[in-house]
């Protein structure tokens, strides 16, 4: 991450499990990352992390120190409901990928050029077309599918080379797309990167979104469980109890090391009367 997106969200975030994710609303998010898109040297990675991103960090320390060095934006009511425990109040706002992304580039004025990676080669090219007809002033380019030796890249690169875009948004699946984008996407390939994970199957229209209502309530995950139940009870039924778990044991262990540091280092608390007679 740049140093000018390093300080925003140093100055703007809460942690869970020690990682910082940004506590922006939803317009302040809009502006902060449309002047991350405006900075000519540098780079941000932008990813959106949900309950299960947050598990998979936990099991995974090379996942979890990459995402450190991103920006992360808060996505769905796990996150919120860890934040309430954690910090006493939920994040400011939804900053989930599917709407986020759509939402940034109309809100984006500035004409841009913009790189796809990720998803079947109909899915990525259905995308790119809605995102023309969704922003016409912006210019979409399909990279790549997601379907390439992700051991051996150069072709990918050559081609993000080739292209010169501006922002890129890699959709192929977490914990695989910052991975990847960390160990092969340059500053010169592109100022500012979103990984999306399933972005390109909703916008393409391959997946169906909730309804508008169930999404303003925050239940779009029970939407999606209804109807992929096979592929997802797992994420859902076994790992939401077992990330509330985690964020309890988290919030009482993380008191227990802060009560117990000044008592290790020699300098145990005082009640406020004894401070004030030894000042």
């Amino acid at each position: 991450m740049n140093l000018i997106a390093n300080f925003a969200v140093l100055a703007s975030r809460r942690t869970i499990f020690d990682l910082p994710v940004c506590d922006l609303g939803w317009d302040d998010a809009l502006v902060f990352i449309n002047e991350l898109a405006s900075i000519p040297v540098g780079q941000t990675v932008v990813c959106f992390v949900n309950a299960h991103n947050m598990l998979t960090a936990l099991r995974d320390d090379e996942y979890y120190r990459i995402m450190s060095h991103n920006l992360v934006l808060p996505d769905g009511i796990g996150l919120n409901i860890a934040s309430q425990i954690a910090h006493g109040a939920p994040f400011p706002a939804n900053l989930n990928g599917t709407d986020f992304v759509p939402a940034f580039l109309t809100f984006m004025e500035a004409p841009r050029r913009i790189g796809l990676i990720g998803g079947t080669r109909s899915v990525v090219e259905a995308a790119a077309e809605n995102f023309r007809r969704h922003t016409p002033w912006h210019e979409f380019v399909v990279i790549s599918d997601g379907y390439f030796d992700k051991v051996d890249s150069s072709v990918v690169t050559e081609e993000l080379e080739r292209q010169k875009v501006d922002i890129l948004i890699v959709g192929m699946g977490t914990p695989l797309q910052e991975k990847w984008v960390h160990d092969n996407i340059r500053a010169d390939h592109a100022r500012l990167v979103l990984t999306v994970g399933a972005l390109f199957d909703f916008v393409s229209g391959a997946v169906p979104r909730a309804p508008r209502t169930v999404r303003m309530m925050r239940l779009e995950w029970a939407y999606r469980l209804l109807q992929e139940p096979t592929r997802l009870w797992r994420r859902y039924v076994i790992g939401i109890p077992v990330f509330l778990f985690h964020v309890l044991r988290y919030r009482f262990r993380r008191r227990e090391r802060i009560l117990s540091y000044p008592e290790e280092h020699g300098t145990a608390l005082q009640p406020r009367s004894e401070h004030k007679k030894a000042s």
